[in-house]
């Protein structure tokens, strides 16, 4: 499932963060920052993606 939101970040970073978190703060910061600027929408969906990883697996 990681490989499958990884790609799906890539391609559109809010879907990807909403298939982490939902609709939370996150979610909508993402939005917003990809609307402006892909990049750091990309940067922030990888982060908050990272950080939903067990920490066995980071």
């Amino acid at each position: 499932m990681f490989w499958i939101r990884l790609i799906v970040m890539v391609i559109i970073p809010p879907i990807g963060v909403f298939l982490t978190v939902g609709l939370r703060g996150a979610f909508w910061l993402n939005l917003l920052l990809t609307l402006f600027f892909y990049i750091p929408g990309l940067v922030h969906g990888v982060y908050i993606l990272t950080r939903s990883l067990p920490p066995e697996h980071r």
